[in-house]
């Protein structure tokens, strides 16, 4: 089911590119773009959800949100020591 899924969301993807006059595979930049709007894209259900239930969204948005879209070190509680490699 995720690859039909996965499949479907490609075909959307290539049609709105069509649309745009995009090519495919699209520049670089254009690609990254997009890649950062799926990625913050999927946080906006979750979003919804909290705002609906009536919970904090704004802390949801400082740690778990920051650290899908940003990687990792996003969203961490203070400097963190690195050792040296």
């Amino acid at each position: 089911m995720p690859y039909l899924l996965s499949l479907g969301a490609g075909v959307l993807v290539g049609v709105i590119y069509a649309l745009l006059g995009v090519r495919s595979p699209a520049p670089p930049t254009i690609a990254l773009v997009g890649l950062l709007g799926m990625l913050v894209g999927e946080q906006v259900v979750p979003v919804a959800k909290r705002l609906m239930a009536g919970e904090s969204v704004a802390a949801f948005i400082r740690t778990d949100c920051a650290r899908h879209v940003l990687g990792p070190q996003a969203g961490a509680s203070g400097p963190r020591n690195h050792e040296p490699v």
